[in-house]
């Protein structure tokens, strides 16, 4: 919101782009910032052809020039930007700053329709003199950054602020349901962004004065709740044949650790190709999935995994209880396949925390990257996996053993022995002359005894990861 603000003291005119996955709050965002300065909104139409996106350009012309006559609907975009043009020339707005919003811009620029085009003609010939705001928003982030912002015809060069719109962190999420005077201790909310992340629009749907269990139960698996059926409706909003999308999803979502190329087409049946490259840049300029090579290994040894909570969440639970009845989470949550798969939720988050752990762990200030550790067993000797480890530029190395438990958690013997036996193996493996040290995140902290002094050097715990 503070580099929208500047925007208006700008003494020149900007085209601003805001590019973050669906229902992340690009257009609450805009309005917020810029609600008295909007003299133009136009939003595109999922799957319209041309000549609707065009009527909905002359009823938004109508509805911004507050006139009772019909304004003429437009033949092409050329066309209608002419008309934008004219009712912008003729607007005493006292001398503030104009801002023309142009929201789901993906929606409108479709093959062959012209759009981009007239928006580069309506900029270069006109805007770019004028002293005003343009704003272009699209969820499909991949398009929006290769059409818009690298665009290498009129817009070339010619967006002058880009602002990527991200899911909330835990600190950010506590923060919001707070102002909606939701008052949950941070294990529930926790829970609940295991489940649906930190898409506002999702948790604007808690409850206040009930569980993470209840609201959960509530919003994605009642027949009225918002995401029971949201997977569908999210990818196919973004991408053209979002059936191979999903594919990949799901191929993903069934490994923890996550699969190379060629593991991951092999599972989605897609041909490992430049439509698989297209699917995977997609996804991953969209903050649905991530790609990282393992501590040791070359970039040609990269993996990818889904870290979107909802997909995970939906692809774990919601699609195979859809008609299980009243109370299916409340059930479901006591089960082992909910221990396990919490685990593995739990270790997501810490991974998109990283930020937050190195705080906690008063390391901000060391160069440091993170990244996890498999090798396989054999015969010989036993395999070795670490989700976490922050290779440090003070020669030193932390292991992270991560935990969701619901209490404070106690190292036994054997545990303690199979956490010398991971190091001894990693340090072997790496040929690694670093310090290592075994860092532990749990929920709620460790109970010191004979088996953890002076193999755990630091304790994390959840309230570690809700750092601003």
């Amino acid at each position: 919101q503070e580099i929208l603000l500047k925007t208006l003291q700008s003494q020149e005119s900007e085209m601003i782009s805001i590019i973050g996955r669906r229902r992340v709050g690009k257009t609450y965002l805009v309005k917020e910032s810029f609600q008295k300065n909007i003299v133009f909104s136009l939003t595109g139409t999922q799957h319209a052809p041309l000549q609707e996106q065009l009527l909905n350009f002359s009823f938004a012309l109508r509805l911004a020039s507050k006139s009772q006559d019909k304004v003429a609907i437009p033949s092409n975009w050329m066309e209608a930007f002419f008309s934008l043009i004219q009712y912008l020339e003729n607007l005493d707005f006292k001398g503030k700053k104009k801002v023309v919003f142009l929201d789901e811009v993906p929606w409108m620029a479709t093959h062959k329709s012209g759009f981009l085009r007239a928006l580069s003609f309506f900029w270069n010939s006109w805007a770019v003199n004028q002293n005003i705001i343009v704003v272009i928003c699209g969820s499909a982030a991949s398009w929006m950054i290769q059409k818009v912002v690298n665009h290498t015809g009129g817009l070339h060069n010619r967006i002058t602020r880009r602002l990527h719109l991200s899911p909330f962190t835990l600190h950010e999420t506590e923060l919001f349901v707070k102002s909606k005077n939701i008052f949950i201790n941070r294990y529930h909310l926790l829970q609940i962004y295991m489940a649906m992340g930190g898409i506002p629009h999702y948790l604007k749907e808690l409850e206040a004065g009930k569980t993470a269990t209840q609201n959960i139960e509530d919003i994605c698996f009642s027949k009225t709740g918002l995401l029971r059926d949201e997977f569908s409706n999210l990818y196919s909003a973004l991408f053209e044949n979002s059936e191979r999308h999903i594919a990949i999803v799901r191929a993903l979502a069934s490994k923890k650790i996550g699969l190379s190329r060629t593991e991951l087409a092999q599972t989605a049946k897609v041909s490992n190709g430049g439509t698989l490259t297209k699917i995977l840049e997609e996804l991953q300029q969209s903050g649905f999935i991530e790609v990282y090579a393992p501590f040791g290994k070359k970039a040609k040894d990269k993996l990818y995994r889904l870290i979107d909570e909802y997909s995970l969440f939906y692809l774990q639970f919601i699609e195979k209880n859809t008609k299980e009845g009243i109370d299916i989470w409340k059930h479901i949550s006591q089960t082992q396949q909910y221990k396990s798969w919490s685990g593995y939720a739990f270790e997501s988050i810490c991974l998109k925390h990283v930020t937050q752990i190195k705080k906690a762990m008063s390391i901000a200030g060391i160069y440091s990257s993170a990244s996890s550790y498999f090798k396989k067993g054999n015969k010989k000797e036993k395999g070795v996996q670490i989700d976490l480890l922050l290779d440090r530029n003070d020669q030193a190395i932390n292991l992270f053993e991560i935990k969701f438990y619901q209490e404070e958690f106690t190292l036994t013997k054997s545990y303690a022995q199979e956490l010398s036996d991971k190091m001894r193996l990693f340090r072997e493996a790496t040929q690694t002359k670093k310090q290592l040290f075994w860092t532990m995140i749990t929920t709620f902290g460790l109970q010191q005894n004979e088996h953890s002094l002076g193999l755990i050097t630091q304790i994390l715990t959840l309230d570690d990861l809700f750092i601003e």
